[in-house]
């Protein structure tokens, strides 16, 4: 059983049976038996259906937005603002796959020779809770717009926001004409994942998850020789240096921090400061911290909702106690509260060195871990020294900037800017925060046959 259990009472809101076998055949049948037709429609045909999809998420925003905060706790304004997100990302690759896609001629010895993007087939995106409608888009829309099917298998903790992902994409391709194998919710169970991974009508996987669970589906997509991208953790770095704008870097940090209670990929988790400028922004950060909202997430005014689950917020409070024990200083929070849901204070960690808990491992809430660097060389060796290379910041004269992001290990850096995911612009990891990309150009050419085409006669 797919259980949905609302974080902010601890009650659970929802229960749906996942397809037997029967339905995972029928799912992955009508994305085969759909597979031609989808592509013969075209990049025009198939924009009209993305568009489609972004029309019916803003419609629909107010009896979509609140699943997400009943699901897994995403403050109300947020959950807004990821329906609208969501809608961007369909409306940006029907705009935009044509330019991306584009056939590129390569001059050789053929009489005319180029490259063509196909479709593979069918696409399996496994997705995690944290951001429902966002991450399904991600996936969805330029993997659609390449001329490929999709199946979603969500988290089984947001079954509701999956049915509804699901409801948009069969009300836009009813109204447009499409197949209704096009796009395919898929409720399972994690344990039953693999099977359909193994399955003959799936060409490719796209996951978004832990890098325990992207190891684990990575290794069985490539024991099917089946391509896969991994969107995985990260214990992202923002280094602050002494000729930063502290308060500009503080009002940031702060804020990407917090949303979604902490919880994400790209959040800010290890600040590292250069000495000369450390208490000053500590101070800033102490201040920012304690002045947000923490409560019940269908409340407007709430800044900071719950952790998605109980033991979520156990692993996190070990992190927590555990640095501190190590000879952290705690400026604030790290206290469970009382009460029903599951809450966390936002919390500053400060004087954190590299081999304690928090500074190891990757924080999944509203903790903001601060570490020393007496120069910008240290900041920079610490914020390398992790196993995760997902994303940075950095705040410092843009033109220093630009010059340290070229020594950061991470797929993306941001300086004097939050970290944050765009449809124009490619997102993805390295080291053990995955491989591939989403999103931009690059996000759409992962999952398409880059065909070479050589026509003859050959030229002298």
């Amino acid at each position: 059983m797919l259980i949905a259990t609302d974080p902010s009472t601890g009650q659970v809101v929802r229960e749906i049976r996942p397809a037997t076998a029967a339905g995972v055949d029928t799912a992955l049948a009508a994305a085969e038996a759909a597979r031609a037709a989808w592509r013969s429609r075209g990049l025009e045909g198939r924009a009209e259906t993305l568009r489609a999809v972004a029309a019916d998420l803003r419609s629909r925003a107010d009896e979509l937005a609140p699943l997400m905060t009943q699901e897994m706790g995403k403050p109300i304004t947020e959950a807004r603002g990821e329906v609208e997100k969501a809608a961007w990302c369909a409306e940006h690759y029907a705009d935009h796959a044509a330019a991306y896609l584009a056939p590129q001629e390569i001059a050789s010895d053929a009489t005319r020779s180029y490259v063509q993007h196909l479709p593979l087939g069918t696409v399996l995106g496994i997705l995690p809770w944290n951001a429902p409608f966002w991450l399904a888009l991600r996936f969805a829309a330029p993997a659609l717009m390449a001329g490929n099917t999709a199946v979603l298998k969500h988290d089984p903790h947001v079954p509701g926001c999956a049915a509804a992902i699901g409801e948009v994409f069969a009300r836009a391709l009813s109204a447009t004409g499409a197949p209704h194998g096009v796009f395919r919710n898929l409720p399972l169970e994690t344990a039953d994942v693999a099977d359909v991974i193994r399955d003959r009508r799936v060409q490719a996987v796209s996951f978004t998850g832990s890098s325990r669970g992207g190891a684990a589906v990575a290794s069985v997509a490539a024991a099917e020789i089946k391509p896969a991208v991994l969107e995985l953790g990260g214990s992202d770095p923002c280094v602050v240096l002494a000729d930063a704008d502290l308060d500009a870097a503080a009002d940031t940090i702060a804020l990407s921090r917090i949303i979604n209670a902490g919880q994400s990929c790209i959040a800010a988790k290890r600040v590292v400061v250069e000495d000369a400028v450390h208490d000053a922004l500590v101070e800033r950060l102490a201040d920012r911290l304690a002045a947000l909202k923490v409560g019940d997430p269908h409340d407007p005014a709430t800044q900071v909702g719950p952790i998605a689950r109980a033991e979520l917020r156990e692993n996190l409070h070990r992190q927590v106690t555990e640095t501190v024990a190590a000879g952290a200083r705690l400026r604030l929070g790290g206290v469970l509260p009382g009460g029903p849901g599951w809450f966390y204070p936002p919390t500053l960690l400060d004087d954190v060195t590299a081999e304690m808990t928090a500074a190891c491992e990757e924080t999944f809430g509203p903790v903001l871990v601060v570490m020393r660097a007496a120069d910008a060389d240290e900041a920079l060796a610490a914020a390398n020294a992790t196993e995760y290379g997902l994303a940075a910041s950095i705040w410092t004269t843009p033109e220093r900037g630009e010059a340290m992001a070229r020594e950061i290990v991470a797929g993306q850096v941001s300086v004097n800017g939050i970290v944050k995911t765009d449809p124009r612009l490619p997102s993805g990891g390295v080291k053990r925060s995955g491989y591939g990309r989403e999103l931009g150009p690059h996000g759409i050419r992962e999952f398409v046959n880059v065909q070479q085409v050589w026509v003859g006669p050959r030229q002298a």
